[in-house]
């Protein structure tokens, strides 16, 4: 079940189980949510020598992956 709001701790909590699963990822990139634009966000990224990427303000295509889950989303509904 998804959540509906997220605080940018939350959100670095999780992306530290994700690398225990998966392992460190080079780079994120994301939208500018305020979860994702955070000082826990901003301090996760730093500690864990992560690159973070945020796509342009309303240029979504810059994120093919969302936009193509967006798209798939929508005809399944």
């Amino acid at each position: 079940m998804a959540d509906t709001s997220l605080s940018g701790t939350r959100v670095a909590r999780e992306l530290d189980r994700l690398i225990v699963e998966r392992g460190k990822p080079k780079m994120v990139v994301s939208v500018n949510g305020t979860e994702l634009t955070s000082n826990a966000i901003l301090a996760w990224a730093d500690q864990s020598r992560v690159i973070w990427h945020y796509i342009a303000p309303g240029k979504p295509m810059q994120n093919a992956f969302i936009e193509s889950f967006n798209g798939r989303l929508r005809d399944e509904s």
